[in-house]
């Protein structure tokens, strides 16, 4: 089961999508565990306080990956790289972008944990 969402970027809506397979695709394509950087992600944003967030370039590519894996989930037509992702579009705030895709990954994960806690009870019956 996936969830999605359209978040409008640069004027244009994009579709991104999450679902168990996400932390996998992550893996593969990034070498890199999709928790801990969402994690690092959400502890450094401080609630979208652009003044007193800690964001710096290493959470940049960490958001432009995790927003490029989430994209090409829900769309397999978009470019096969991150910088061919971004080149379509203009400089935008990772402080509006980021919360929501936060959000949606946040869903998914306590959807999958509801789907598996039913599981167990249907199980039990």
């Amino acid at each position: 089961m996936s969830l999605s969402k359209t978040i409008v970027i640069d004027g244009k809506e994009i579709p991104f999508k999450a679902s168990a397979a996400i932390p996998r695709l992550y893996r593969i394509k990034f070498q890199r565990d999709i928790y801990k950087d969402l994690s690092l992600l959400q502890k450094n944003l401080k609630n979208g306080d652009e003044e007193n967030s800690s964001l710096d370039m290493v959470s940049l590519e960490l958001f432009e990956n995790i927003a490029f894996i989430m994209a090409k989930y829900a769309d397999p037509n978009i470019p096969d790289t991150v910088e061919g992702w971004l080149d379509g579009f203009n400089t935008f705030s990772i402080y509006k972008i980021l919360p929501q895709l936060i959000d949606l990954w946040g869903l998914n994960v306590e959807t999958e944990v509801n789907a598996k806690k039913n599981s167990v009870a249907q199980r039990g019956k």
